[in-house]
């Protein structure tokens, strides 16, 4: 088997003892990621706290480029910039100047099961604890109450006291979570959190899924992490959803419909209904694979658009 440390490059000089950190966030861009929550968290911690590059993956070897097309601009009689698809470690220092690790770029195409290895190289060079995942899944929930968010862990007790909402279910794969599973088969810590964004937003950038997975974050790690930016940016968009609601015939009845199955689900009085498209049926695991297929192909192959519901 190729050595997994083939697949990276370290990019500073620094001691490995002024690297190590407790905490690795994982954001493998490009999968499932309603709301573009991943996206708008990563963007965020970058813009916010210090940090510097620790490794870059050899992308070359990871990626699908007929797949998914860099996109390069060209500038009335020449190509001018070419968006290239990167894999990149950053060491980042929390508001109390804590380090933590942060893995983020695009989700590679090939060679899973060793990009997994590379991680677990990482975690053991580096010392890490645990690893760490938000990102958003489009869910029948109003944007107009509190967004819950679902849990998952190798460890029980790292979520210990939150009440799951999805039964077995069968979805497509992702690298995050088959890095996931491998870490707990290993007997490592790792934890994620799902948050649910309303699906009429799912294709929209929804800065409340990130702040809520920002939240989470926080309360998982005891990283002191800046959230005032998104607070703003998630009453913003509040706004601008609330004003096309109103402009919008058939809207306000959807989200009263959403808010009414949303309590109900809350109160215990329904306790399935948060994953019904209607009052009644209750999708299968089946269907549910179906609908978040349907979501990455939307993700992939169709231009980005603002809140509304005309789609």
């Amino acid at each position: 088997m190729r050595n997994p440390h083939d697949l990276y490059f370290f990019e500073t000089d620094a001691d490995i003892e002024s690297l190590r950190a407790s905490v690795m966030v994982v954001a493998f861009q490009g999968y499932l990621d309603a709301g573009h929550t991943q996206q708008i968290l990563v963007s965020h911690l970058l813009a916010t706290l210090d940090h510097r590059v620790v490794a870059t993956f050899e992308v070359d070897e990871l990626f699908d480029y007929r797949g998914r097309r860099p996109l390069m601009t060209f500038d009335r009689d020449r190509w001018t910039a070419y968006d290239d698809p990167s894999l990149i470690l950053y060491q980042v220092f929390d508001d109390d100047g804590t380090s933590f690790l942060l893995l983020t770029g695009k989700e590679p195409d090939y060679q899973w099961e060793r990009i997994v290895e590379a991680v677990f190289s990482l975690v053991d060079r580096f010392g890490v604890d645990l690893v760490t995942t938000v990102y958003g899944i489009p869910m029948a929930v109003p944007h107009t109450r509190p967004l819950w968010v679902t849990a998952h862990a190798t460890d029980e007790r790292l979520i210990h006291g939150r009440e799951p909402v999805f039964g077995e279910v069968k979805v497509p794969a992702g690298l995050s979570s088959l890095l996931e599973l491998r870490l707990g088969e290993a007997g490592r810590q790792a934890v994620g959190f799902a948050v649910h964004v309303p699906h009429y937003v799912s294709q929209a950038e929804f800065p409340a899924a990130a702040l809520a997975g920002l939240e989470n974050l926080v309360a998982a790690t005891g990283l002191a992490l800046p959230d005032a930016a998104l607070h703003v940016a998630a009453a913003d968009n509040q706004r601008a959803i609330a004003s096309e609601v109103s402009t919008t015939e058939d809207a306000p009845a959807v989200i009263d419909a959403l808010e009414e199955q949303y309590d109900s689900f809350v109160a215990g009085q329904q306790r399935k209904a948060l994953l019904a498209g209607d009052d009644s049926k209750i999708p299968t695991a089946d269907e549910l694979g179906e609908e978040f297929e349907a979501f990455l192909r939307r993700q992939d192959g169709e231009p980005e658009v603002g809140p509304g519901f005309s789609r």
